[in-house]
C-alpha cells in the first residue's frame, strides 16, 4: 500500500462519518465528494461503508421510493462518539504538524 493510500483511508474514514449526519446513498456520497474536489474511487467508498456499518458507526436503510431501489447510509449515535473522538486526533496531528513546519521554517525547534 503506498502512503498517500494509507493516509487516504484513515481520512475517508472521518470524512465519510462526517458527511453522513445527513442521510446519503453511495453514489451521492462520491459526487459530493467529486463536487468539492475530492475524488474516492467506488471500490474503495463502498468496502468501508460496509466496514463501517459491520462496526456499528453507521446504519442502512433500502429505499424504493426512486426510479430505482437506493442504499441509504447515517451516522448511529456510535459513530458520532467514534467521529468525534477522530476529529480530536485530527486537530490535534495537524496543530503540531503546523508547529513542526512553522519551527523548521523559522529556523527553530519546536516547542
Amino acid at each position: 500500500m503506498s502512503i498517500e493510500a494509507e493516509m487516504n483511508r484513515g481520512f475517508l474514514q472521518i470524512l465519510a462519518l462526517v458527511a453522513l449526519e445527513e442521510s446519503l446513498y453511495g453514489y451521492r456520497m462520491l459526487k459530493n465528494f467529486e463536487e468539492i474536489g475530492y475524488t474516492v474511487e467506488e471500490n474503495t467508498l463502498y468496502p468501508l461503508l460496509r466496514r463501517l456499518e459491520q462496526a456499528g458507526l453507521i446504519n442502512s436503510k433500502w429505499s424504493i421510493s426512486q426510479d430505482r431501489p437506493r442504499k441509504f447510509y447515517h451516522i448511529t449515535p456510535k459513530g458520532r462518539k467514534v467521529r468525534e473522538k477522530l476529529l480530536t486526533i485530527r486537530r490535534t496531528q495537524n496543530m503540531v504538524l503546523e508547529k513542526v513546519l512553522e519551527a523548521q521554517k523559522n529556523g527553530k525547534k519546536a516547542e
